[in-house]
């Protein structure tokens, strides 16, 4: 048995299972469509509507969306310089026919997919020794100092020190010159380990520029 449909302008025909490429519909790939221009209904007693089928209809599946081939369309006009040239791609939707209804039949109610069972809830992961340094890596420091009370100091003064090393101090708990001025031998160490410094809070001479800063908001 087959049908001649009609949709987008134009006239197919069509039977069973056939996949058939027409103008665009709407809808995405799975979707049910049904076509109600029927024009003939064809087999052992063909019925040919007037215009269409009484009761007639054709069910099908989208199965993809998609674009034909670019066309390539360009004018002339002879003696006036005058060129243009377009492109253009026509859009259209891939059905798979599923059914001829006859009599005013419904199509088949699609089937459900099973739902996929929950995964199972990942277990906590162990932490690492190796954490501590992958955070310091990262940017995320644990403090190491109690930040004194009121307001922070400008630590960008100190040469070396940038708006995200700043930071890192802050996170640290060193927010004043004062701080750095009175750092310990045993407190430099902590702080080198903390930001894998190697060294460098001696070597530009925190200390002393800590202290030079504080002497000077003070004055």
């Amino acid at each position: 048995m087959f049908a001649v449909i009609k949709t987008g302008g134009k006239q197919y025909r069509v039977a069973a299972d056939e996949k058939l490429k027409i103008e665009k519909l709407a809808g995405d790939a799975g979707d049910q469509v049904v076509f109600d221009n029927v024009l003939m209904l064809g087999g052992d007693k063909p019925v040919i509507g007037s215009p269409l089928v009484d009761g007639a209809s054709v069910a099908a599946e989208i199965v993809e969306q998609g674009r034909n081939r670019k066309i390539i369309i360009f004018k002339k006009r002879r003696r006036k310089n005058s060129r243009r040239k377009n492109g253009h791609r026509q859009e259209y939707t891939l059905v798979k026919i599923t059914d001829i209804l006859t009599d005013g039949g419904k199509p088949a109610a699609k089937k459900a997919a099973p739902k996929k069972a929950a995964p199972e809830a990942e277990k906590p992961k162990a932490k690492s020794k190796d954490e501590p340094k992958a955070k310091a890596a990262a940017g995320t420091t644990t403090a190491l100092f109690t930040a004194p009370e009121g307001a922070a100091d400008d630590l960008k003064k100190i040469s070396g020190v940038g708006p995200a090393l700043e930071k890192k101090l802050n996170d640290l708990g060193i927010t004043t010159f004062d701080q750095v001025a009175n750092f310990t031998a045993e407190e430099i160490e902590k702080v080198d380990d903390a930001l894998s410094f190697k060294g460098r809070i001696e070597r530009d001479d925190w200390v002393g520029q800590a202290k030079a800063l504080a002497e000077a908001k003070e004055g």
